[in-house]
């Protein structure tokens, strides 16, 4: 007979071991469409180094302006990903971070923010749109991102490919199609969508290789290899990026409820009730209520607009502000199928618990 306290540690252990997998599983498939980044540069490309907010060795938020100058830290490629699942598709979060957000320039930027931020606070309520406070130039920290939509293989769809791509740039989203003779589609390298990332302000877009992107510009161009390359040593080719799980780097960091905030983040916000269909195994569609709460939902900062960078929970469009904060990444499934119009064969109910709704 089996005594309980082994019985219990293997247990423990083969709970650890599914978790490990599932995170192996989902991280294969982010590696598998990482897409290329083209980063552009401005007058101070080491701002403009795509890395991990905790490049400097610690998580704090409001320091990362003045160690981003600090060449002893190396500025890695890294990008953060999270990945959730229906029976049609995989939608598959790429959240890119950079130490500074220097649109408006190093100094002049962040004088000018703090002269906007005040303002906002004079405004208050007068402002009918809520996108005064938003009108920041230069800020500590800066984490924009895409949303890459994989469709699985079928008899409809084929092998699986890259379908749908949702990009963020300064709070608002950009939808693009695949195969769309229109501006809304995106080139791809292989299976990776390109995508292109603008120098200071570091807001993200289809890559079309034209003169308003490419013109008198610098580049340095990202591709996933598992490997964090250091772009600061390199003296050609593409830089090396390598990917970082979302749920154990960022999450655990946010969750400092509603009234405290951390040394990483300096925000919160109540997220109260999430609801999304989760597919139960008898095959139908159940819709679950997730107690969320609160969560860190903008990182500290004091350089230029404080508070101003965002995880992706706290992301939103400025032409669908009636969405709950998050929605775009709590339920990413509902949006596509909203922002394309797509019919009911797209499924929305996720053949799994997202890891954010795992206690």
């Amino acid at each position: 007979m089996i005594k309980p306290a082994i019985l219990l540690l293997f247990l423990l252990i083969a709970s650890l071991l599914s978790v490990r997998g599932q995170t192996n599983v989902e991280r294969e498939v982010a590696a598998r469409f990482a897409p290329v980044f083209y980063q552009a540069l401005g007058d101070h490309p080491r701002s403009d180094y795509i890395t991990n907010f905790d490049f400097d060795g610690d998580w704090r938020g409001d320091n990362n302006w003045d160690n981003a100058d600090n060449k002893e830290f190396a500025l890695r490629g890294y990008i953060y990903f999270a990945v959730s699942e229906t029976r049609t598709h995989y939608f598959i979060h790429y959240a890119v971070f950079h130490p500074r957000d220097y649109k408006g320039g190093e100094e002049k930027g962040r004088v000018l923010s703090r002269i906007f931020q005040e303002g906002a606070k004079a405004v208050g309520a007068n402002d009918p749109t809520g996108m005064l406070d938003e009108a920041v130039l230069a800020h500590e920290n800066d984490m924009e991102g895409c949303l890459v939509v994989v469709a699985k293989a079928s008899k409809e769809s084929g092998s699986e490919h890259v379908a749908y791509l949702e990009s963020l740039h300064h709070n608002t989203f950009s939808d693009y199609m695949l195969g769309e003779s229109t501006p809304q589609n995106f080139k791809t390298e292989g299976r990776r969508p390109v995508l292109y990332v603008e120098a200071k302000g570091h807001g993200i877009e289809a890559y079309t290789g034209d003169e308003k992107q490419t013109a008198d510009r610098e580049f340095l161009i990202y591709k996933y290899t598992g490997k964090a390359d250091d772009p600061g040593k390199q003296k050609s080719g593409p830089v090396g990026y390598d990917l970082l799980a979302i749920k154990t780097t960022l999450w655990p960091k946010a969750r400092i409820g509603t009234k405290a905030t951390g040394t990483t983040f300096g925000a919160a916000h109540d997220y109260s009730f999430i609801s999304i269909d989760v597919m139960q195994p008898n095959g139908k569609a159940v819709t679950q209520k997730i107690n969320v709460g609160g969560l860190g939902s903008a990182f500290l900062g004091n350089e230029g607009g404080v508070n101003m960078a965002r995880p992706p929970w706290g992301w939103f469009d400025n032409y669908h502000r009636s969405d709950p904060l998050g929605l775009w990444f709590f339920d990413p499934a509902r949006i596509v199928r909203r922002d394309f119009n797509l019919g009911e064969s797209f499924s929305t109910a996720y053949i799994k618990l997202p890891f954010w709704a795992v206690k």
